[in-house]
């Protein structure tokens, strides 16, 4: 299943429909057998079934977590239980130091906010507006989903800035993919409508946002660090 899930995101499946798209690969599994029986040698009913797609998808789901940089794992964490809600800055030391990382290093990234005694991630409103993948020299998987979508929905960035921020990216562009469902994921299990729009609409678009990155990547027109994120010069 892991390899089919890759694959229905990579053709464009947006996030509010994954949970019905791997139910086809799921029970493909099973249908490569005459019979699939119980423990107790009863025929295995389509619900129970459903239930153990269902939860080996969440075992891929949290396996893939483990596979994000130390900072965006501490990030997702705290997303996953307060949001954006600011919290006091010894709930940020304890995540930290389960992931080998440090509040130092997440306040200097700018993936959160030191408040003095709080903390909390950093609204997307509130990230620098000249960032870039290319300029950061400690890249992490949250800054760039969440630079992505700030861009995305900018009234002075759009499609083509975005997608020159993934034309730098590298292979952080994939898992920053992967990260994006498993927002949307989490937003819309806490019941965070709005920030589930924002992470549906940006994995909806990331095919086409990778395709354009690429030919900005064969024409040589690249994001300029130096003149901020919807800047573009050639490269010669």
């Amino acid at each position: 299943m892991p390899a089919a899930i890759d694959a229905i995101r990579k053709a464009g499946v947006g996030p509010v429909d994954m949970q019905q798209s791997v139910i086809g690969p799921g029970m493909g599994v099973f249908s490569r057998h005459a019979k699939v029986l119980e423990d107790d040698d009863s025929a295995m009913s389509v619900k129970t079934a459903l239930a153990l797609i269902n939860r080996v998808w969440e075992e891929i789901e949290n396996e893939l977590d483990q596979a994000f940089d130390a900072e965006t794992q501490v990030a997702l964490a705290w997303f996953a239980t307060y949001g954006f809600d600011s919290r006091a800055s010894g709930e940020l030391i304890t995540l930290t130091t389960a992931k080998n990382t440090s509040d130092r290093a997440l306040f200097a990234s700018g993936v959160f906010k030191d408040m003095k005694g709080k903390a909390g991630l950093t609204p997307r409103e509130e990230l620098r507006a000249a960032w870039s993948p290319a300029g950061d020299k400690s890249l992490t998987t949250w800054e760039c989903v969440q630079h992505t979508a700030r861009v995305l929905n900018a009234p002075d960035g759009g499609s083509e800035a975005a997608a020159a921020l993934l034309a730098q990216m590298g292979p952080k562009a994939e898992e920053a993919r992967a990260l994006a469902y498993r927002l949307f994921e989490i937003a819309t299990n806490k019941g965070w409508a709005a920030e589930a729009l924002v992470y549906n609409e940006l994995a909806q678009e990331w095919t086409k946002l990778e395709d354009r990155a690429a030919t900005l990547g064969q024409t040589g027109r690249v994001a300029s660090p130096s003149q901020g994120a919807f800047a573009f010069e050639e490269n010669n």
